[in-house]
């Protein structure tokens, strides 16, 4: 039996709809991680881009299970001294419900040259509106 490693040439790339209403975040964004990467269909590669291209919808309306809406804590670092800034899932959502599933997406991503790259085929939208109907996206139900 021979071992099939998909070609950069042969892969056809696909539109795929999430819609985040009332789904469990980490759920949505594991979905969301295997469908970039391309560990949804049987030519998986580890090494080439052969996942989907995705867009997700309703990111505001994500449900956070628990108190994490209060208790998770999201912090950066400015680079200056004493700059550390944390906020809660609560407040993220308010100011940019987008970010909640961008940063759970970008967790499960491998690190360096090719998580980047597959990260920047994922765009997120705080409401049911998204300028991609041209494409003609699937929609996927979780």
């Amino acid at each position: 039996m021979k071992s099939f490693s998909a070609k950069t040439g042969e892969i056809e790339r696909r539109h795929i709809l999430f819609d985040a209403n009332d789904v469990v975040l980490g759920r949505l964004a594991v979905k969301i991680a295997d469908a970039l990467r391309g560990k949804d269909k049987p030519t998986y590669t580890p090494h080439i881009e052969t996942g989907a291209y995705v867009i997700v919808i309703n990111a505001a309306k994500v449900k956070l299970t628990g108190k994490k809406e209060e208790r998770k804590i999201y912090d950066h670092y400015s680079g200056y001294r004493s700059g550390l800034k944390k906020v809660t899932a609560g407040e993220v959502r308010k100011r940019t419900p987008e970010k909640l599933i961008q940063d759970a997406v970008w967790g499960m991503l491998p690190s360096g040259r090719m998580g980047r790259s597959l990260y920047r085929n994922m765009k997120v939208y705080a409401g049911a509106e998204h300028p991609h109907q041209a494409q003609n996206p699937e929609l996927v139900t979780i």
